[in-house]
C-alpha cells in the first residue's frame, strides 16, 4: 500500500456496511478518504469514531449517486480541495421490496437502475476524467458487484426483482470500462468484486428470520478484498473477484 499513502480514495455508499468498512480500512492504511452517502449524520458518526490522526485524512460529503448533478459537483469539490480521486470504490447500491410485475412500481425499479448502474457510471466517469486531466496513469476503479450479477439463484420466499439485472449490467460495464481505459492508453485498472451474502442493511431482519440457514460474510471481508485488489503490481489487474462464505448454497 506504500504507493497509495496520502493519495485520495473516494467511497460511495459509505454510511454503513461495506462502504463504511472500506473507509475505515483505507484511511487506516494511510490514504486520504472521501466518504459519500445520502445519510450525512451516519458519515459524521463514522468520522467521530476514528482516531484523531485518521480523522484528519477523512472527509465526508452528502451525495446521492443517482443524482448526476450531485455527483459532478462532488467530484469537482474533490478536485478543488483534495487534488482529485486516485481510487474509487463504487459501493452504493439499493434493493427495493417489489416484483417487476407489480403494479405502480416504476419509481422503485427506476431507483435501482439509477443507483446501481447509472450512479456507478457517473462516479466512474468523473473520477476517470479527473485522472486524465491530472495525468494520473495508475488510478483504480473498484466496483462492488454481486454473485447475482453472474447468475440468479432461486431462493424460496426471496424476491430479487431488478437487483440482479442491475448487477448483470455492472458485470458488462466492468469489461466495457477495461476496454475504454485501454483504448485511451491509460494503465488505470478496473476491478469487479462479487460477494455472496454479506451481513449488511440491504438484507433486512425479515430475510434473516425467514432464512436462518444463510451464511454471510462480514463487511470487513469485502474491505480486505478491496485493499488486496488495489495493491497489486502495475502489471496485474484483478478483473473479477468472487467471494463467498464457506458453505453458501448458491
Amino acid at each position: 500500500m506504500d504507493r497509495w499513502l496520502n493519495r485520495v480514495a473516494v467511497v460511495t455508499g459509505a454510511s454503513s456496511g461495506i462502504g463504511a468498512a472500506c473507509c475505515k480500512d483505507l484511511v487506516a492504511k494511510g490514504m486520504v478518504v472521501v466518504a459519500l452517502a445520502r445519510r450525512e449524520e451516519k458519515l459524521n458518526d463514522l468520522k467521530a469514531s476514528l482516531p484523531a490522526d485518521q480523522a484528519k485524512r477523512f472527509h465526508t460529503r452528502k451525495c446521492d449517486v443517482s443524482n448526476e448533478k450531485q455527483v459532478v459537483e462532488t467530484f469537482a469539490w474533490i478536485d478543488k480541495n483534495l487534488g482529485g480521486a486516485d481510487v474509487l470504490v463504487n459501493n452504493a447500491g439499493i434493493l427495493r421490496d417489489t416484483f417487476i410485475t407489480s403494479p405502480n412500481n416504476s419509481d422503485d425499479l427506476r431507483a435501482i437502475l439509477d443507483t446501481n448502474v447509472l450512479g456507478v457510471s457517473w462516479c466512474t466517469r468523473e473520477a476517470f476524467l479527473s485522472q486524465q486531466r491530472r495525468k494520473v496513469n495508475d488510478g483504480h476503479i473498484v466496483i462492488i458487484n454481486s454473485v447475482v450479477g453472474h447468475g440468479v439463484p432461486v431462493i424460496p420466499g426471496f424476491n430479487f426483482n431488478m437487483y440482479p439485472p442491475s448487477k448483470h449490467a455492472i458485470t458488462a460495464l466492468t469489461e466495457i470500462l477495461r476496454q475504454e481505459f485501454q483504448t485511451k492508453g491509460t494503465k488505470t485498472k478496473v476491478t469487479s468484486i462479487s460477494p455472496g451474502g454479506v451481513d449488511t442493511e440491504i438484507i433486512n431482519d425479515q430475510v434473516r428470520k425467514d432464512h436462518p440457514e444463510f451464511l454471510m460474510l462480514r463487511s470487513e471481508d469485502i474491505a480486505d478484498a478491496v485493499t488486496y485488489c488495489i495493491q497489486t503490481p502495475p502489471n496485474v489487474q484483478i478483473h473479477e473477484l468472487t467471494i463467498k462464505p464457506v458453505g453458501e448454497r448458491f
